[in-house]
């Protein structure tokens, strides 16, 4: 993210002193929101995630994927991403057609975590930036960012919402704009439209398949 008259001279350095205090509030700010419930559930998931990656190569990806399961469960609404990638057709699901497609949207994730941070480049890191409101509803979006040493930082966002007394994460942008959950919803809705909750989940067992190669 003049010299005019006395009265204006006095009104322009209480501006400057206001402007100043504001200034130099901002990095407490900072610090208060990257210490905020919901702050603090992702900076523990990227604790977490960070060990995954110092161990990728001796762990491998069924490795990475068997430590990063208890880590997404406690971190995303995993269930609810579920039902909003597939929208407004989840109604017209059936109980067990839901419970099969929640489960391994779930076994997507997890591999799909497993296979993008599969290494470690000394000096990686991530950093929480703050977090903001989410208009027209309870949920805030926590900013954070890895840090690269040979290359750009990027930029990951998180929407997280109030689960009880708990926080989860259910959607993940990337450099603020690419949401996880809007990709997955465009590919999930064509599927169901043309081949139903059986195609749909012949296609999430493909891609599960996929991140594994």
């Amino acid at each position: 993210m003049s010299g005019w008259t006395m009265l204006a001279s006095r009104a322009g350095a209480c501006a400057a002193l206001v402007l100043f205090a504001a200034v130099s509030l901002w990095p407490a700010a900072g610090r208060a929101q990257a210490d905020s419930p919901p702050a603090r559930k992702v900076t523990q998931f990227h604790d977490g995630l960070l060990e995954v990656m110092k161990q990728a190569k001796q762990l491998g990806f069924e490795g990475r994927a068997k430590k990063l399961e208890p880590l997404l469960d406690k971190t995303f609404d995993l269930p609810l991403m579920a039902r909003l990638a597939v929208g407004p057709q989840w109604s017209s699901l059936t109980p067990e057609q839901q419970k099969k497609i929640s489960d391994a949207f779930r076994r997507l994730s997890i591999a799909t975590f497993a296979s993008r941070f599969d290494g470690y480049e000394p000096g990686q890191h991530f950093e929480t930036l703050g977090q903001s409101p989410v208009e027209g509803s309870n949920d805030v979006t926590v900013d954070t960012q890895l840090v690269q040493p040979n290359d750009k930082p990027v930029k990951l966002s998180y929407r997280m919402r109030p689960s009880g007394s708990d926080w989860k994460a259910i959607d993940v942008y990337l450099d603020s704009a690419i949401s996880e959950l809007a990709t997955r919803r465009s590919e999930f809705s064509g599927v169901l439209r043309s081949g139903g909750p059986d195609a749909l989940l012949q296609t999430l067992e493909k891609k599960i398949a996929e991140q594994r190669t």
